[in-house]
């Protein structure tokens, strides 16, 4: 079994109660707009951390994490990018990927709106975005998600709502 933590949309800003909820994970996942590099530094000193960048992250964070990552854990087809779409509509680049090799988990940001859902359409692949972690954007509550994935399944899906987002000038 491996326990992940899952954040996306951070804007260069970490609430420390993430670190928290995230201490005993075995992975961080990003969704992708990280903000600055050392939001994944921190990350680390808590996990190992698999990311994706994010439209508005520098070439820091994109020489060290890639645009898409498609990988096998614990018998479940990840494919995790920061611009994905929801069920139903995912973006023009990856819808054709999506039909014809779909994976069994897909993890996007951008949005900031939480959202996991079964898509129907998709061999009932399993959609998840964090929603927002970050004090940027127009979300009114700062999410993480946490869960678990043995063999081939995913248990314990956490929603973890870290406050109000306040934007600091």
């Amino acid at each position: 079994m491996i326990k992940i933590g899952l954040i996306s949309d951070t804007h260069g800003y970490l609430d420390p109660q993430a670190l928290d909820y995230f201490d005993g994970r075995d992975e961080i996942w990003h969704a992708g707009d990280f903000g600055t590099i050392k939001i994944a530094d921190q990350l680390k000193e808590v996990a190992p951390v698999i990311g994706v960048y994010g439209n508005i992250d520098g070439q820091d964070i994109r020489d060290e994490f890639p645009l898409h990552q498609r990988f096998m854990c614990e018998g479940v087809d990840v494919w995790m990018t920061h611009i994905g779409g929801i069920p139903g509509r995912y973006c023009i680049p990856i819808r054709e990927e999506m039909e014809n090799n779909t994976p069994e988990l897909f993890i996007c940001g951008h949005s900031h709106i939480l959202r996991v859902a079964r898509d129907q359409q998709l061999s009932k692949m399993l959609y998840m975005n964090p929603g927002a972690a970050g004090r940027h954007g127009f979300q009114k509550e700062r999410t993480i998600m946490r869960f678990d994935i043995d063999q081939g399944k995913i248990h314990n899906v956490e929603v973890i709502n870290l406050g109000a987002r306040v934007e600091t000038q």
